[in-house]
């Protein structure tokens, strides 16, 4: 297994970012442009999302890093159900809800089964490595 050094090597941060990436160019066309709270709302959640994650790895702990991801799993919750509003309001089609609804389960998914994992390891976190080695 490959050694994760920097946050833009976690595999769900790639998705989220991706996400973000989907949703931002829907908000800034039709309809959705001029719903201005639902645009802006959106587009936060889903930054959110991959903000959160990379949030919680840069503290180098295991319970900080726990946290930061379930609040990015809540983040992505909200943009799933904000995208429900999109559909009901006709700012996206029913394809584009559904794309994007499965890409947000995924990460959600994801960040859940991170979460499990984070759980069952020993390992605390970068942050209680011992900062010198005996000679």
């Amino acid at each position: 297994m490959a050694t994760i050094e920097k946050f833009e090597d976690l595999e769900v941060w790639k998705n989220a970012r991706a996400l973000c990436n989907a949703i931002y160019p829907l908000t800034n066309s039709g309809t959705f442009e001029r719903d201005f709270k639902l645009r802006d709302q959106i587009n936060g959640s889903s930054g959110s999302v991959m903000d959160n994650i990379s949030e919680g790895f840069e503290r180098d702990g295991k319970i900080e890093f726990r946290q930061f991801l379930s609040i990015a799993k809540g983040s992505c919750g909200e943009v799933r159900s904000q995208l429900y509003r999109a559909l009901d309001r006709k700012h996206i089609t029913e394809e584009q809800f559904q794309l994007l609804r499965k890409q947000a389960e995924d990460i959600s998914k994801q960040l859940k089964s991170f979460i499990r994992y984070l759980n069952s390891t020993e390992v605390k976190g970068t942050k209680f490595k011992e900062t010198f080695q005996k000679s």
